[in-house]
């Protein structure tokens, strides 16, 4: 996505700290981008990746405060000039199965997995749009595209961040901006750490998934991906 002549792009990730979103950063750094990282303790991403530097923000963004997404950007736009590209990759596996009776669980999950990424993506946009090759990366799940579990809630969420997206493609479409979800199946992070559908080797590496984030913000205007699907095991893929 870079052009030698333009400034560094500048990457705002929510989710930063740990499994994908970390994994998503060193991935970045090494090629130049400048980075506004996302965490409900800014405190961890120092632990993380050191402290803040001319190319590294720490912020403080907590799905349950709206307001700390407006703060968020603000001190992006403060710090770098810019947003060229949004990830939006916090989420929650909250397990709230068909049958269970439980608002609080399912009102927590759709502010994570999609109100949250909704708001980020509405603060984004007038900022993504100056540059005329914004990019909006939400990391969904194969449980947006299919079910093989009980758990409603999160199926549900997932299934409505495809629905974000596409939503977000079309709207956005002539002003540059390309919007894509990326549906991995099992990634070997601490969210999967309790599965046994499949062992933890042959689970995706949250390194090969931030290889997939780069390449996918790196392609042409022209060559846009609406969804990219990423299977660690064979399905089906209607």
């Amino acid at each position: 996505m870079a052009d030698a002549c333009a400034p560094a792009p500048v990457v705002l990730l929510s989710g930063a700290n740990r499994g994908i979103g970390a994994a998503i950063v060193n991935e970045l750094l090494p090629h130049g981008y400048r980075l506004s990282l996302g965490a409900r303790d800014p405190a961890t991403l120092a632990a993380a990746f050191g402290p803040e530097t001319a190319r590294v923000l720490h912020a403080h963004f907590d799905a349950f405060e709206p307001v700390s997404a407006e703060g968020w950007v603000t001190a992006t736009i403060e710090k770098f000039g810019r947003i060229d590209v949004l990830i939006n990759n916090a989420g929650s596996n909250e397990k709230v199965s068909l049958l269970e009776d439980d608002d609080a669980a399912l009102d927590r999950l759709w502010a994570v997995n999609v109100k949250a990424p909704l708001r980020l993506t509405r603060l984004c946009v007038p900022h993504l749009e100056r540059t005329g090759r914004g990019r909006i990366i939400n990391i969904a799940s194969m449980s947006g595209k299919r079910v093989r579990n009980p758990f409603v809630g999160y199926n549900m969420t997932k299934f409505a961040v495809m629905g974000l997206t596409h939503t977000t493609r079309h709207v956005t479409w002539d002003q540059g901006i390309r919007a894509t979800a990326i549906c991995p199946s099992f990634v070997r992070t601490d969210m999967t750490r309790e599965s046994t559908k499949i062992g933890r080797d042959d689970m995706i590496a949250p390194e090969t998934l931030a290889r997939i984030v780069r390449n996918t913000i790196e392609l042409p205007n022209n060559a846009a991906t609406a969804e990219v699907l990423v299977n660690c095991r064979l399905e089906d893929m209607l």
